[in-house]
């Protein structure tokens, strides 16, 4: 059990030296004490046991500079294990890093200052309890939900392998930097990080390592309690070089370590470094030091087996951060002053490609990026919009190179090869097609990694299994990722295949994400205008939800523009003076437009709307929202192949829906669309009942 790591006399174990190395380990080791202490809430153990680990890797070995931390060809560090938080934030403090504002420009303060971490995890500080993306300026990932950054990390160096196959030259390399994560148990024991790292290995990522900090402790207790494999043995299955540094406070074992992760070409490093968790505290070793903290008294005692002052509180000794920011400058501003030179070569010698690099690392498109997204003919037999988004979004592809990505091994049927592309492998790092394998959660971290990384991402697979990566779409939502994830087969239309395979509570899930711009589009034009909505969001993920089954091709002559997609919800079908309204989505807008012809012909007022984007319609003004859905027209029928939940928002305590409140069932289409009511028949019936209860 972990216990068996405490010792009786921790300061016996300190070794303390007085080295500035040593007075800068146990600044971050104080710094995470004294947070926590005031915040009454945090992860305390692993900052103080990976502390040297930090220390050697930021000091001695990662390329980036403090002064301009968005350097494109920095290396990146990603803290998997989040709760560790204060480590990261004292590494960030230390260092000197500047912030930079969400408008891309220096603020002039300090991304983490003493402040901010005496305000750890408090309200609006720059130092929440797991980091967050976009909120810290060195923050590259938001983690915290275990195994996520390490998925992260293998699309960011998919990334860094792609970028530079696509724009280093002789004399001319742009893109060399390396992905550092530090990991622990607990992503060990996610599948998600299992997923990537059979990816990364497969892919031979050699400037990917991971830094496993093997300390044997859990919140439940030791780590044995229902983990015991040989992790290292695993890593080695999966293609990795894997190491062993057996003490972490052995910088320079651990500085060994790394130059053998540099010197490895042909495979990602897996460095298993054994720590003890919450190291020189009473706790030390033990589960306690994950989550319920230290006492004053432990805290003080500690301090003075380090050698500090007891009472001292957020001390940082003269000459630590000078230090520790020198060591890191002086190796990462020269190389980032000499990349910015290089840039401005490559400029004159090669110019087109510097025009497209401008734009990828602005999150710009090319100019003229949708002048051959396709508009469809009026069809009534039409097309599934899986093969429409097919088509766009390789006239997108030919447009802009750096949409890529891949499906869950499902391509052939969510269409969404890129034509021309390769399959992205170790031999041909400048593919497009990324082949994902039957591992949906890796494939959503491992995309969010490439869109931190400048690409515009997506994946793809069936909407039943966005369950399996409904995690690290949230997490893309939550940092505000422009990344696509396609889902297709969506609706009980998808027929044989049975309850297993259609879904009905999916869209709702995934409506209910904040910042997540779920589209559900009702024909071919609609699906090509879906794809112009995701790729102008560069602040936002999409969702695309895209049918097996064909859908007729609305006529847009004598219906509405399919570009009201734009605003998420738009007026179809009219008549003057509507009596009720038929709401819609997906491949129920036809049969809508069906009900509507019907109820016309009787006589009956009725409009029609088309409304794929929950998301956009709400950020409209009243006066549109007015526009397309009059308070005074209370006869409100939705239809919709999903689940009825949310749809009260827009038919009120009058209306009524057509959707589903059960599983489906394994049978030709037509004939589920009887037994569910998904009927031109009983949509009129229940217009009809409606109008008449009104009057």
């Amino acid at each position: 059990m972990a216990d068996t790591q405490t010792q009786a006399n921790p300061a016996t174990a300190l070794h303390e030296d007085g080295s500035p190395e040593r007075l800068q380990i146990d600044t971050i080791r104080t710094l995470s004490m004294d947070a926590v202490s005031t915040a009454k809430s945090g992860h305390i153990g692993t900052p103080m046991a990976l502390a040297p680990v930090g220390h050697t890797l930021w000091t001695k070995f990662l390329r980036t500079d403090p002064s301009t931390p968005d350097w494109p060809n920095r290396d990146r560090f990603v803290l998997s294990v989040g709760h560790a938080s204060m480590l990261l934030y004292a590494l960030l403090h230390l260092a000197g890093v500047e912030e930079i504002d969400r408008d891309g420009k220096k603020s002039g303060a300090p991304a983490v200052s003493l402040d901010d971490i005496k305000a750890f995890r408090q309200l609006g500080s720059k130092t929440p309890g797991h980091p967050e993306y976009r909120h810290t300026t060195g923050v590259e990932t938001t983690t915290g939900p275990l195994g996520a950054g390490c998925g992260n990390s293998v699309g960011m160096a998919i990334a860094e392998r792609w970028l530079a196959a696509r724009y280093n030259r002789d004399g001319f390399k742009l893109f060399d930097h390396d992905v550092y994560v530090f990991s622990g148990d607990g992503d060990m024991m996610e599948g998600v990080a299992s997923e990537a790292a059979s990816l990364a290995g497969h892919l031979k990522l050699s400037n990917l390592c991971w830094v496993y900090d093997s300390n044997h402790v859990s919140i439940e207790g030791g780590t044995d309690l229902a983990f015991d494999e040989d992790v290292g043995k695993r890593f080695e299955a999966y293609g990795w070089h894997v190491l062993h540094v057996d003490d972490a406070n052995d910088c320079a074992a651990m500085a060994a370590a790394l130059d053998s992760f540099k010197a490895c070409d042909d495979k990602p490093t897996f460095i298993v470094v054994k720590s003890i968790i919450g190291y020189g505290s009473s706790i030390q070793g033990t589960a306690k030091a994950h989550g319920e903290g230290m006492t004053l008294d432990d805290i003080a005692n500690t301090k003075k087996a380090y050698g500090w002052d007891p009472e001292a509180k957020f001390l940082v000794p003269d000459g630590v951060k000078e230090g520790f920011h020198k060591a890191v400058a002086d190796r990462g501003t020269p190389l980032r002053e000499a990349w910015d030179e290089m840039r401005a070569r490559y400029a004159d010698a090669y110019p087109e490609l510097s025009k497209e690099l401008d734009a990828l690392l602005t999150s710009q498109l090319p100019e003229g990026w949708d002048a051959d997204i396709p508009t469809f003919e009026a069809d009534a037999k039409g097309m599934a919009s899986r093969d429409a988004g097919g088509k766009v979004m390789n006239a997108i592809a030919a447009k802009v190179p750096w949409l890529m990505g891949g499906s869950a091994d499902l391509a052939p049927s969510t269409k969404t090869l890129i034509d021309n592309g390769g399959s992205f492998q170790a031999a041909s790092y400048d593919a497009r097609n990324l082949h994902f394998g039957v591992r949906e959660h890796g494939m959503g971290a491992v995309v969010n990694g490439m869109a931190l990384s400048y690409l515009r991402s997506y994946s793809a697979t069936f909407l039943v299994f966005s369950d399996y990566m409904r995690p690290p779409i949230r997490l893309g939502a939550l940092m505000e990722l422009g990344a696509t994830y396609v889902f297709t087969h969506d609706s009980i239309g998808v027929g044989e295949d049975g309850p297993t395979h259609q879904p009905i509570e999916q869209v709702i899930s995934l409506r209910a994400i904040p910042g997540l711009d779920t589209i559900r589009p009702a024909d071919a034009n609609e699906t090509a205008w879906a794809w112009k909505a995701a790729m102008q969001s560069a602040n936002h993920p999409t969702a695309l939800i895209l049918s097996r089954q064909a859908l007729p091709t609305i006529d847009r002559s004598k219906y509405a523009s399919a570009e009201g997609l734009m605003k998420g919800g738009y007026v179809l079908a009219d008549s003057e003076n509507p009596q009720v309204i038929l709401i819609a989505t997906g491949s129920e807008v036809s049969l809508a437009l069906d009900a509507h012809d019907k109820l016309v012909a009787q006589g009956v007022a009725s409009r029609v709307v088309s409304l794929p984007s929950w998301h956009r319609y709400e950020s409209q003004d009243e006066a549109y929202k007015e526009s397309v859905l009059p308070k005074a027209v209370t006869a409100r029928l939705a239809i919709e192949m999903g689940s009825e939940i949310g749809w009260d928002r827009y038919v009120g305590t009058h209306g009524k829906t057509i959707t589903m409140s059960t599983f489906g069932a394994s049978a030709p289409i037509a004939k589920l669309q009887d037994k569910f009511g998904f009927t031109v028949d009983h949509a009129v019936k229940l217009a009809t009942e409606m109008v008449n209860a009104a009057k």
